[in-house]
């Protein structure tokens, strides 16, 4: 039989392609300077608001901050409270000693905010330390009683000593007398104003007339009041007791805190006559993201595979299946592998996209070896996989590791791939003699002749979906299918075709002897529990 050649025109091809150049190149001048004059336009009128959105973005975290200081001193003051109290409780000494009474006044003199601490049995106080009367302060009812064991007793007339309001705590035989006013800490500035709230009622303020809206009033987190022009921040704990914090300060001072970011901002609208510059720069830096984001993609584990099932035409049967390499966006969706293995082959990373296709095959046959019968699934290998053995001690390392037959991993490789070196050729004559059956993929869209086809060690021929899809429409290329299955039964090939979709080309395939396919017609390309789904609804052939 003569030797079969698909050949294309080069000389079209290539002026085709210098077309192609031309227009992109002029597409991306066009688009480049359209971007350029547009954003330098854009950005004059919306840098200001910009800034001003930055601003104030800034000043919410500037006043989100300032109240949840203010909640987290109160928190831990009534938190080291109530731990002084606990360690009254556990003190190795004689109660009212001299040894208690030092205890009592050292802690007492170590806080600023104690006013007094006291020890009680029941309702009648012993002994204590502080400004308080001998007899302590005895309001007639607790206000709350928690389950941690907190008795408090809120500033009322019931707890005034000196003209002082005081705040008391009790936990187990000790109680503490502070002054509330120490509990807010303002700093220097005379404009802030705070609200302490413990358990929805008001403890404190600062200053003491300060007029803020309730904790309920006031949703978490900053609100900017433009109309009263002032910032409200309100900030909630509730860990020994329920504390909320309301905080304001007048909108003005932004501008002081922000006035060097807004004439930066202002000079900084002088510069975009080096935008241009900068466009052109991002823009090559995006012609390489694509790469970058690929390299990202595998270091994270973003590449997950397919299976596309491959049946006997004959029986219905599942003979196996083609591992299909998908990437998942990080903005969501798969990357096409039409647009994105010529990026990986481009940068030098088609063989790492190969390496994690193959180790994720052997994991999910594994589990279909467990679940169903067995499969054999084909596995894609690039030109770059074909010069070093890289791959095939990788193969051969995860084989053992998953304790799995070699026949179940099938290699393909596409006819451009197929280079014509004495590496390659002895890279399969490796794999086949470690039990992997080899297929030429894509057949028909390269140059390959029957000499060179009868030069390498191949097993399967893969017919591609261009010369299936011509298969009864009187295309040139509908008759050189019936070449190609000729020329695979002629080198002992077994014969699989690719994207099948219509009966008439299932029946029209099995006529002509080619007993293997697959494509939409049975399934598209399935995940590992959609697979395994499919194997269980159709007899499985064991693997040869």
């Amino acid at each position: 039989m003569p030797n079969i050649r698909i050949r294309r025109d080069g000389a079209h091809r290539a002026v085709f392609h210098a077309v192609l150049y031309m227009q992109r190149r002029e597409k991306i001048i066009i688009g480049t300077l359209l971007a350029g004059l547009l954003g330098m336009s854009v950005l004059f009128t919306s840098l200001a608001w910009v800034l001003w959105r930055e601003s104030i973005a800034a000043e919410n975290v500037y006043e989100s901050n300032l109240a949840t200081t203010l909640g987290e001193r109160t928190e831990r003051i009534i938190s080291d409270v109530r731990d002084m109290l606990a360690a009254f409780d556990k003190l190795p000494v004689q109660r009212c000693s001299p040894e208690h009474l030092d205890a009592l006044q050292n802690a007492a003199i170590s806080k600023p905010y104690v006013r007094g601490i006291g020890f009680w049995n029941a309702a009648k106080r012993l002994c204590g330390v502080g400004f308080l009367p001998d007899e302590g302060i005895k309001p007639r009812r607790a206000d709350r009683i928690y389950p941690n064991g907190v008795i408090a007793w809120w500033p009322s007339q019931q707890t005034e000593v000196g003209g002082v309001k005081l705040f008391l705590m009790r936990y187990g035989d000790h109680d503490v007398a502070i002054d509330p006013r120490q509990l807010l800490d303002l700093g220097p500035s005379k404009h802030r104003q705070a609200v302490l709230w413990v358990d929805k009622l008001r403890m404190t303020a600062m200053p003491s007339n300060a007029q803020l809206p309730s904790p309920d009033a006031v949703p978490i987190g900053v609100t900017l009041k433009r109309s009263q022009g002032v910032i409200l921040s309100h900030y909630a704990r509730d860990e020994i007791l329920p504390i909320d914090i309301v905080a304001s300060e007048p909108i003005g001072y932004f501008w002081s805190r922000h006035a060097t970011l807004l004439t930066f901002g202002a000079m900084l609208g002088l510069l975009l006559v080096a935008g241009w510059t900068d466009i052109v720069f991002r823009f090559s830096r995006y012609q390489l993201r694509p790469a970058t984001e690929l390299r990202r993609a595998l270091a994270a584990g973003q590449i997950s595979v397919q299976y596309q099932p491959v049946v006997d035409l004959r029986t219905g049967a599942c003979v196996g299946a083609e591992a299909l390499a998908r990437w998942q966006r990080q903005e969501g969706g798969f990357a096409s592998p039409a647009a994105f293995i010529p990026v990986a082959e481009e940068a030098g990373l088609i063989q790492e996209i190969t390496i994690a296709v193959l180790r994720i095959t052997l994991r999910d046959l594994a589990r279909i070896g467990r679940e169903v019968n067995p499969v054999s699934i084909n596995v894609n290998l690039s030109r770059d996989d074909l010069k070093s053995d890289r791959l095939g001690n990788t193969l051969a390392e995860g084989l053992k590791a998953a304790q799995l037959d070699p026949r179940l991993i099938k290699l393909e490789i596409t006819e451009r791939a197929l280079v014509n070196t004495d590496t390659a050729r002895q890279l399969i004559h490796n794999f086949r003699d470690r039990g992997h059956q080899v297929a030429i993929d894509d057949f028909g869209t390269g140059y390959s002749s029957l000499s060179y086809l009868q030069s390498f060690e191949l097993d399967v021929l893969k017919i591609d979906k261009s010369f299936v899809d011509a298969i009864g429409t009187g295309a040139a290329t509908s008759q050189v299918i019936v070449h190609v299955i000729e020329m695979a039964k002629s080198l002992g090939l077994q014969i699989v075709a690719e994207g099948v979709e219509t009966e008439v080309q299932a029946r029209w395939l099995a006529d002509h002897g080619v007993f293997h396919a697959q494509g939409y017609l049975f399934s598209r390309p399935l995940h590992l529990a959609d697979f395994i789904e499919f194997l269980r609804a159709r007899p499985v052939h064991d693997y040869p």
